[in-house]
């Protein structure tokens, strides 16, 4: 007669499936809150953050603090000089993770790795999103030429020089296009701040 499956035997198949997991998806697959406070303490998981479990000898991937800011905020998107770092664009390695939210969405509590969040009206949150696997869980990161025209249009908050290294970076490897630059900044308002540069860096390419 087979033997039935624990609880501990549940939790383990989905965060070895998952990478990482909420307490909710835990739920939903049979796993209590209690089951997983019991396996916290007895070194089974690693808590990351409030709610959200992974186990200890998990593979980590170089971007993974990405995939625990995308599970703690689904909706988010990696943006700015997290997104720059993730297309390699960028040789900062930011202490904390820039995410962008909606206008009306709850920041998230300071709890695991720290994130930075931006808010995004609802056309600039859905345009050029890009959904990639880190550690079996799907992030949304903005693509390059997306993050360049953000980089400009928040350059106050990360620096223009920032913004220019990425521009240049991401010419000079070829991730992206003047044209599908140029388009991004036109639909962020920042054609006329983003375009010196652009003519500037490939006035002689």
């Amino acid at each position: 007669m087979r033997e039935p499956v624990s609880q501990r035997q549940i939790a383990r198949a989905v965060l070895t499936a998952r990478g990482m997991a909420r307490l909710a998806e835990l739920r939903e697959a049979g796993v209590t809150a209690a089951t997983m406070s019991r396996m916290e303490r007895n070194g089974e998981v690693l808590r990351l953050a409030r709610g959200l479990y992974q186990l200890p000898d998990a593979p980590l991937d170089a971007h993974h603090s990405l995939a625990e800011a995308a599970k703690r905020v689904p909706k988010g998107v990696i943006c700015l000089v997290s997104a720059l770092a993730f297309h390699g664009l960028t040789d900062q390695l930011p202490s904390q993770i820039w995410l962008a939210i909606g206008q009306k969405d709850w920041s998230p509590k300071p709890d695991g790795t720290p994130i930075r969040a931006v808010r995004f009206t609802e056309s600039l949150l859905n345009a050029g999103v890009e959904t990639h696997p880190v550690g079996g869980v799907s992030v949304k990161v903005f693509g390059v030429a997306k993050t360049i025209a953000d980089c400009f249009r928040y350059r106050n908050k990360i620096g223009l020089s920032v913004a220019i290294q990425g521009l240049q970076e991401a010419l000079r490897q070829r991730k992206s296009t003047p044209d599908a630059i140029a388009r991004q900044a036109e639909h962020g308002a920042v054609a006329t701040v983003i375009w010196p540069y652009l003519v500037a860096l490939t006035v002689d390419s």
